[in-house]
């Protein structure tokens, strides 16, 4: 038997952050210096099309805060524990390398170019840059992605939150702690009072987060323990009205106060990796990257890459970085570390979440994300079960089985932080407050979506009945919005997404080539030819990469599911789904080109640039 060589995460951490760093330090400055031409001068679209609702400018660090809550959902927690199955090898180098010259480049782009283009969407953007038709096919394969998506996530929330008084109190409690935050740093104590209000939200969240632990049990316990329909509802209605009400008041604000709790949480991951400093138990590289694993089942190009999705680039990015960002950037200056730098906190969160399902013993980890009857018919020879049962014990709940991801990191987590001198006999705590903290990172998503959404659905029915697109008409914003929160909440409230769901990945990465692609009809259109590199070289790889997921996803995964009168639906739903994304992104693709020939090889005029 040959021992495999024991790797500590201790310096591969250091090693990753230190890449980070680099790249914000270096690479975002010559992409906002030379490839975009950041202008502080200039003025902003929060100050040119004020209206005191949807276009406001916001302090540098509450917009910050905003963003990273929005872009930050399910996909760089989830996903990274999924690719997992391949070892730690191939998710640590794509979350290093994919964020910083591919995720990070891409919202940062974006998020210039809808500044520049009046705070507009991508759909409109792709409409200016490329052609009218890439601009309508890109608004119908983007209101199909994100709806779906809002589904998904949404799902995640209730099934976190279903049945836990504890998860629940703790995240309504931002809410009203929102509002306050809102009227105080605009109204009552404007360009004063956001020190006050941040020190008020932190203190008061903290109190939520304790004081949440003694809800179970007591008599308030009823009042904040709601079934999975309810929990819909209420998810519903908050994202109704955080899409309607002024982005100040609570929207903006309740990002700001979770973007604490993301931050301070991964902060002491970060700091109990390298404190516990765990060794990776998963090998560097498993027998399933040839295919075959039993929870991705092809192999490890193309799918460890689509299974790790928002973690090193995601297509919804795009959305918030041409959505609400950039309605409330006070100043160009800050957008290289809103654009740039809120994606690469999020490529930490994904290392985070790689490490602690890594760090765990492999036959844990696969016991706890396959079926039983699966795992002892694949798995349990090569990777036996070791500490699973004493787990269960210590968190006060059985773990085996548990797919999705969710509970293998909450676990992952909470080991790790049990193994700080003094946390021994917490581990259901932590536990538990892992749980709730994915919550609390997926619902941020949720609002700030289904506010970009809206923007969207205005801006496509406005090319028909133009007062529609008027973000100041309560009744347009209202109609928009509930569209939207019906469209999700639909599949939600059936459970009918698990039909979906499969396909997501793919439908967000094929959405982020759709990005780059407007990223890199950008520079070209604005006579800067010899830096379309820095969005073709990622767009290359990403588009290859999806399509080939998505084909072999059809071939391999979807399409044999027809053959069961159990699973057929669900086979045609994610064969033809996922065909027809394929086929929207091919055509912009097809589009771009004849665009970006035109440019290079026939010295045709470049088109109005940016806005100006």
């Amino acid at each position: 038997m040959i021992r495999r060589p024991i790797v500590n995460t201790f310096p591969v951490i250091l090693l990753a952050l230190g890449i980070l760093t680099l790249g914000y330090r270096y690479y975002s400055k010559f992409i906002a210096t030379k490839v975009l031409g950041i202008d502080e001068k200039r003025a902003t679209p929060a100050h040119t099309n004020y209206d005191g609702q949807n276009y406001y400018p916001m302090s540098k660090w509450v917009l910050f805060g905003h963003h990273f809550a929005g872009i930050t959902g399910a996909g760089p927690l989830i996903g990274p524990v999924l690719a997992a199955q391949f070892g730690f090898l191939p998710g640590l180098i794509w979350l290093v390398l994919g964020v910083v010259l591919a995720g990070a480049v891409q919202d940062f782009v974006i998020l210039f170019a809808s500044v520049r283009r009046g705070g507009k969407s991508l759909a409109e953007i792709a409409r200016r840059e490329i052609s009218g038709f890439s601009g309508f096919t890109a608004a119908v394969a983007i209101l199909f992605v994100v709806i779906i998506a809002e589904a998904g996530l949404g799902l995640a929330v209730v099934n976190a939150l279903a049945d836990s008084p504890w998860g629940t109190f703790t995240i309504g409690m931002t809410i009203p702690l929102a509002l306050i935050m809102g009227l105080w740093m605009y109204k009552i104590r404007p360009g004063a009072g956001v020190r006050e209000a941040t020190i008020f939200g932190v203190i008061s969240l903290i109190l939520a987060v304790v004081l949440g632990r003694l809800i179970p049990g007591s008599f308030l316990a009823p009042y904040f323990t709601f079934t999975r329909h309810q929990l819909t509802a209420l998810l519903a209605l908050y994202a109704l009205s955080a899409s309607v009400l002024p982005v100040w008041l609570l929207l903006a604000p309740r990002d700001y106060l979770s973007t604490f709790m993301k931050i301070a949480t991964i902060g002491a991951l970060i700091l109990g990796v390298l404190v516990v400093h765990p060794d990776f138990k998963m090998p560097a590289l498993t027998q399933f990257t040839a295919g075959g694993g039993p929870i991705v089942p092809g192999p490890v190009f193309p799918f460890a890459f689509i299974t790790i999705a928002c973690g090193a680039i995601s297509g919804f990015h795009s959305l918030i970085a041409s959505g609400t960002t950039p309605k409330m950037l006070s100043n160009e200056v800050h957008m290289r570390p809103i654009g740039y730098g809120a994606m690469l906190m999020e490529g930490v969160v994904g290392l985070m979440a790689l490490i602690a399902a890594t760090s765990m013993f492999p036959g844990d980890y696969f016991a706890i994300n396959t079926p039983v009857a699966q795992y002892e018919a694949s798995v349990a020879a090569q990777y036996p079960i070791v500490n699973l049962h004493d787990l269960s014990e210590q968190v006060g709940e059985n773990v085996q089985a548990r797919t999705g991801g969710a509970v293998s990191l909450a676990v992952g987590m909470a080991q790790i932080f049990t193994g700080i001198p003094g946390m021994r006999g917490l581990m259901s705590y932590w536990y538990h407050f892992a749980i709730m903290f994915e919550a609390l990172f997926i619902l941020t998503t949720i609002d700030a979506g289904t506010r970009v959404t809206r923007f969207i659905v205005q801006e496509f029915v406005g090319k028909f009945y133009p007062p529609f697109a008027r973000t100041d008409w309560l009744f347009a914003n209202v109609t928009a919005s509930l569209f939207v929160v019906l469209g999700w909440g639909y599949f939600i409230w059936t459970g009918s997404i698990s039909t979906i769901w499969p396909m997501f990945g793919i439908a967000n990465q094929l959405l982020a080539s759709v990005a780059l692609c407007v990223g890199t009809s950008l520079i070209l259109n604005s006579g800067r030819a010899k830096y379309w590199w820095v969005t073709v070289l990622p767009l290359s790889f990403l588009g290859t990469n999806t399509l080939t997921a998505g084909y072999l996803s059809i071939r391999d995964n979807f399409w044999p599911l027809t053959a069961n009168p159990v699973t057929a639906t669900q086979g045609y739903v994610d064969s033809i789904c996922t065909a027809i994304m394929m086929v929207l992104v091919t055509l912009i693709l097809i589009d771009s080109l004849n665009r970006w020939r035109k440019v290079l090889l026939q010295g045709a005029p470049a088109m109005q640039y940016a806005g100006d």
